[in-house]
């Protein structure tokens, strides 16, 4: 069964309900495998990176207003064309090094489809925001056909969501029009967010660096004892012999 995007529905997609029903399953599947993902970081490596998922169906207003504000066209049509973040999943994980690890195997998963890419950690924009977005497409089987829908998933860390959510809310509470010292505030705090991820990556680094030197140590520490006492056992059989 070949599958079609959400913009070939032709007339179903007419119907809000079913929009939404197809980004709803959508969010299930792909939380499904990252919830998968984490289980089997826990049970295999005994570290688990994803610290949690969270997810959402964007609302109404905030669609009618991005499309306006792209210029297009409040339609079903243009929302499911043109407005890629109606689904979205966020997956928080403990430091920096797990981003790119991550976004890795979610783009090896065989079913999802990376769309695009947008590197909001190497590149912050200019408000100091920063995270990694991937636009995917997951496969939904229906009863009589199989529609690719658009997921957007959002990986930072948990400094990063932290920032990101305070400054959601702080420029909600202002409808947009925040004073200029809220944004040089906001982007000092963005720094230092980012400073912590870097010191709490380099200290994470220096533990896994010490239990590795230290399990070293302790391998080197039995291999010297093994030999000592293959030694004593030797000159132990060498006495027995000569008594003889």
């Amino acid at each position: 069964m070949g599958s079609i995007s959400v913009e070939e529905l032709g007339e179903d997609m007419q119907s809000w309900e079913t929009v939404m029903f197809l980004y709803n399953a959508a969010i299930k599947e792909v939380r499904t495998k990252l919830e998968i993902l984490s289980d089997e970081f826990q049970y295999r490596n005994n570290y688990n990176p994803i610290e949690y998922i969270k997810s959402r169906i964007k609302a109404p207003d905030s669609i009618v207003k991005k499309l306006e504000r792209q210029g297009h066209e409040v339609t079903i049509k243009d929302m499911v064309t043109y407005i890629n973040d109606i689904a979205g999943v966020r997956l928080v994980c403990s430091f920096t090094s797990d981003i790119y690890r991550l976004a890795e195997m979610i783009g090896q998963q065989n079913d999802l489809t990376v769309v695009s890419v947008k590197d909001y950690f190497r590149n912050p924009k200019e408000n100091g925001y920063r995270s990694y977005h991937m636009i995917v497409t997951v496969p939904i089987f229906m009863s009589d056909r199989v529609v690719d829908v658009k997921v957007e998933i959002q990986i930072r860390t948990i400094s990063m969501d932290f920032w990101a959510s305070l400054e959601h809310k702080i420029y909600y509470k202002f409808e947009g029009n925040a004073p200029d010292y809220i944004h040089t505030d906001l982007k000092e705090c963005a720094e230092l967010a980012s400073g912590l991820d870097a010191r709490m990556l380099a200290l994470n680094d220096a533990i896994q660096k010490y239990r590795k030197d230290d399990k070293a140590k302790q391998q080197d520490k039995a291999k010297q004892e093994e030999v000592q006492r293959q030694s004593r056992a030797l000159r132990d059989e060498s006495s027995q012999e000569k008594e003889q």
